[in-house]
């Protein structure tokens, strides 16, 4: 049996940016590879905001157990039936992993009278459940967290996380462990592979302006060299990096594998004989490995993009 829980952050300070970046992009990479190109196709819609609403005159535990529902059909977990109750704690909400069928969710008892925010505490624990059975997890509890995140987030319900982030002089509130622009660039990533904008869902003006900075971060994914999208100063510094490494494959006849010298770009040269590029997938971030000879296109063999590469 495991415990996991999402965390709560309530008038302490909140952090931004985009400090999980990499682990974000490892979790989306570990989905593709654990489902199938296929299978995270089939959760082309999200979790819309009517079937999580929650009036305040409404049952609360018929009306968190109707939520639950939500979660489950949505994550298509036929078999996990949840019971769920409240206590005071530090964190938004627990959930007990056995074998099933019944799974035990304890959330955080302020959600009683906060109740616009319980889709977003079970969007994070029902997905704990998902993932359990999909017997998907990160070393270490930070990363697993992390990788729930962006699970729910990637997979359709997890944008609710985001909504229920809210910053004032007053007050804070933000659930999870990404930073609210992380929960942007994660839902900017599924708009980009869905054509699926929830901007219009947001009830919370400071999760739009996340979401609008993680979309400007998940952008400049797709604008790197050698993607034929890319900018004027990426394709020069890319033109100075392949010459580099033609000169050294020409001197010493073989250029090893490496990771990227500069992490922002992403792109390494390797090559024995003919040159080649490696570099990360905008949508799923794979590796993805092409000949340097000019304009071409190339497929991601894990989520099935079709990208136009100028290398």
């Amino acid at each position: 049996m495991a415990r996991e829980c999402g965390v709560a952050a309530t008038g302490s300070e909140i952090q931004h940016g985009f400090p999980h970046l990499e682990t974000v992009r490892a979790a989306i990479t570990a989905l593709y590879r654990r489902l199938s190109q296929d299978t995270v196709r089939t959760f082309a819609l999200s979790v819309p905001p009517a079937d999580v609403a929650f009036p305040d005159e409404d049952d609360l535990y018929l009306g968190v157990q109707r939520v639950a529902r939500v979660m489950v059909r949505h994550l298509r977990l036929p078999d996990a039936r949840m019971i769920i109750s409240f206590r005071e704690m530090e964190h938004a909400g627990n959930v007990e992993l056995t074998a099933g069928p019944e799974y035990f969710i304890e959330l955080n008892a302020r959600f009683k009278t906060h109740r616009r925010d319980i889709g977003a505490a079970l969007a994070h624990e029902v997905m704990h459940v998902y993932l359990h059975r999909l017997d998907l997890a990160f070393p270490g509890t930070r990363d697993n967290e992390i990788l729930t995140d962006t699970a729910a987030a990637y997979l359709g319900a997890g944008w609710l996380l985001l909504d229920a982030y809210r910053e004032s002089s007053v007050s804070r509130q933000k659930l999870g462990y990404l930073t609210p622009e992380e929960f942007g660039y994660v839902l900017a990533k599924r708009g980009q592979f869905f054509g699926e904008d929830v901007a219009p869902w947001f009830t919370s003006p400071q999760a739009y302006d996340a979401y609008v900075k993680g979309q400007a971060r998940a952008r400049r994914d797709e604008r790197q060299p050698p993607l034929a999208a890319s900018g004027w100063t990426g394709r020069r510094h890319y033109a100075k990096d392949r010459r580099q490494a033609q000169d050294r494959l020409r001197t010493h006849g073989d250029l090893p594998a490496t990771e990227p010298t500069d992490p922002a770009t992403g792109y390494a040269f390797e090559g024995r004989g003919p040159l080649r590029v490696r570099f990360p997938c905008p949508v799923c971030n794979q590796r993805i490995r092409v000949p340097v000879r000019g304009t071409l296109r190339a497929r991601c063999g894990l989520c099935g993009t079709v990208l136009d590469c100028q290398t």
